[in-house]
């Protein structure tokens, strides 16, 4: 191994705020200090780099990604709001990918894949008709994902070709939820190897170049094969390709801890079974389960669904799986939007301590992704049984608010009751943020201010612990931060990232940052001002263990 002497910079440090330099040796933080001194330094270092002034903090970790996806998705027709920003736009945008691939597969089954429409962002507020999107498309076998990962839109040949035009959802809209969707999804992942490996490298380079150095892999039958998530698990730990690390969940339902070994035995780095396990859908897709009807959803509904969304797994469910999980010395976890959901979570955790005993299921380290309602009741649930918390501020910062979707599917008043940050935090609920990636993009420093400027003022936290949430935080609920990862301290694992930005501040108060100023400083360590008119952070370098992963200092 080779070491790295960072100097004449800002290290973001609580074990010395005023860091200015940073020794990187065989892959661990050797020293951290003043300016001054690391000119004594500079000659034992292979290499020295001279920060100009910028940033050096912990990497994030990104702690709920779909990887396959993401990597697909960057390869596929965009329509999300900023590229398709009405309903022709999103048709064109189909009709020249449609076009792109019949040249480059002529007359191939090769399936048309698009991520990211959202109707409520569209003027003419609804979906393509199916006839819309045949002639779009020519044709051609396609899959368009909503934004949420829980609906797609199909093409009639991809219907066809699938058998999901003979299913007893099919209504001739072309689309689709629950398990028609979930075939959907499936079928269409089915891509040759060389797409799929080439997806891996991709989405992990692109978290590489954001400053993560670390994602939760979210895996799961209709996201991903066992043996994709075992091929991404090689790729990521091979040293000749230096990569973020990788974090395993598969989502799949266990009746007993005799299926939770199985699978153990046959994956066996999983940190944990759940993650994608869903106990209800989405708010975008109206399939989150909840107490009360959706606003915008009079009973009875067009397609004859129940107006309060829908419960995929129930209280003995969960409660068998939590118990198999924990006798087996695994986490396990669901996937949980509504408060319906959420209640049924809660009687899950209390059956599994009737199963078993209390001690037993703390002692899993369960978590829940995304948990956007949580009331006194659930919050209180979550501190007895010892479980975390997964979440996603993009979501906030995408459909919250007044005149977001959010409100206009469940109301004001129930919309504003949505992901509790502050409340969660207060509580002390051990939180990591995550991006659920391709869902919303991997853009660490936007959910940080997306944590920070919630459309409740009451719900904002303040920024060094929405940065610790998605720093720390990841590797605290995989359970690997008593290594010292998520830190920048002397004996830590040298997991960091530099970054230029406009303005370093400390915040005055939850939601606010002022600039940054000899007197105004106490001892905090600093972060990039992420005041709404200020520029995003740019990336310069990513580092794993010491390993570079991305470098643009000399860009």
């Amino acid at each position: 191994m080779t070491s790295t002497l960072y100097r004449n910079g800002v290290v973001h440090s609580s074990a010395d705020p005023f860091a200015e330099a940073i020794l990187v040796d065989d892959g661990v933080v050797a020293w951290l200090g003043a300016e001054d001194t690391a000119a004594g330094l500079a000659a034992r270092a292979d290499e020295v780099v001279d920060l100009d002034g910028a940033l050096v903090t912990p990497g994030f970790v990104d702690a709920h990604v779909h990887t396959l996806e993401t990597g697909l998705a960057l390869e596929a027709v965009d329509l999300t709001p900023g590229a398709a920003p009405d309903l022709p736009s999103a048709l064109d945008a189909l009709a020249a990918g449609a076009r792109a691939l019949e040249a480059a597969d002529p007359g191939g089954e090769q399936v048309l894949l698009a991520f990211g429409w959202d109707e409520h962002a569209w003027p003419a507020g609804r979906a393509p008709h199916l006839s819309e999107l045949d002639a779009a498309t020519a044709g051609r076998p396609t899959l368009a994902v909503r934004v949420d990962g829980h609906t797609a839109l199909v093409s009639s040949s991809f219907a066809a070709r699938t058998g999901l035009d003979r299913d007893r959802a099919w209504d001739g809209t072309g689309v689709l939820t629950g398990e028609a969707y979930l075939r959907a999804r499936t079928a269409a992942h089915d891509v040759d190897p060389a797409r799929r490996a080439r997806a891996y490298r991709q989405a992990l380079r692109l978290a590489a170049a954001r400053g993560v150095v670390g994602v939760h892999e979210m895996s799961a039958p209709h996201v991903d094969t066992r043996a994709g998530l075992s091929e991404l698990m090689t790729l990521a730990a091979d040293p000749s390709e230096p990569l973020p690390h990788v974090v395993a969940y598969r989502g799949e339902l266990c009746e007993s801890v005799d299926d939770a070994r199985a699978l153990h035995a046959e994956l066996p780095f999983l940190t944990g079974i759940g993650g994608d396990l869903a106990v209800d859908g989405t708010i975008g897709s109206r399939t989150a389960a909840m107490r009360s009807a959706y606003a915008d959803l009079p009973y009875p509904s067009a397609s004859g669904t129940s107006p309060n969304g829908v419960l995929h797994l129930s209280a003995d469910q969960i409660a068998t799986h939590l118990v198999a999980c924990s006798q087996a010395g695994l986490q396990g976890g669901f996937h949980v939007i509504g408060d319906r959901a959420m209640d049924e979570l809660v009687h899950g955790l209390e059956t599994a301590s009737g199963l078993a005993d209390a001690g037993l299921v703390r002692s899993g380290h369960h978590r829940v992704e995304h948990a956007m309602l949580v009331d006194a009741a659930a919050l209180a649930a979550l501190l007895l049984y010892g479980v975390a918390l997964s979440i996603q501020p993009g979501f906030d910062t995408a459909w919250g608010g007044p005149d977001g979707m959010y409100a206009a599917r469940l109301g004001g008043p129930r919309a504003s009751s949505l992901s509790p940050f502050a409340d969660l935090a207060g509580a002390g609920v051990p939180l990591a943020f995550g991006s659920d990636s391709p869902a919303r993009p991997l853009d660490p420093w936007q959910a940080v201010r997306g944590a920070i400027s919630h459309a409740d003022p009451s719900q904002r936290v303040s920024a060094r612990a929405a940065f610790r949430a998605h720093s720390r935080g990841g590797w605290r609920l995989a359970g690997l931060d008593h290594t010292g990862a998520g830190e920048l301290r002397v004996g830590a694992p040298a997991h960091l990232a530099v970054w230029r930005a406009e303005q370093l501040a400390v915040q005055s108060a939850p939601g606010r940052l002022s600039q940054w100023n000899p007197e105004a400083r106490s001892g905090q360590p600093l972060l990039p001002d992420l005041s709404p008119e200020t520029p995003a952070p740019q990336c310069l370098r990513t580092v794993r263990d010491g390993v570079v992963l991305f470098d643009a200092l000399d860009a």
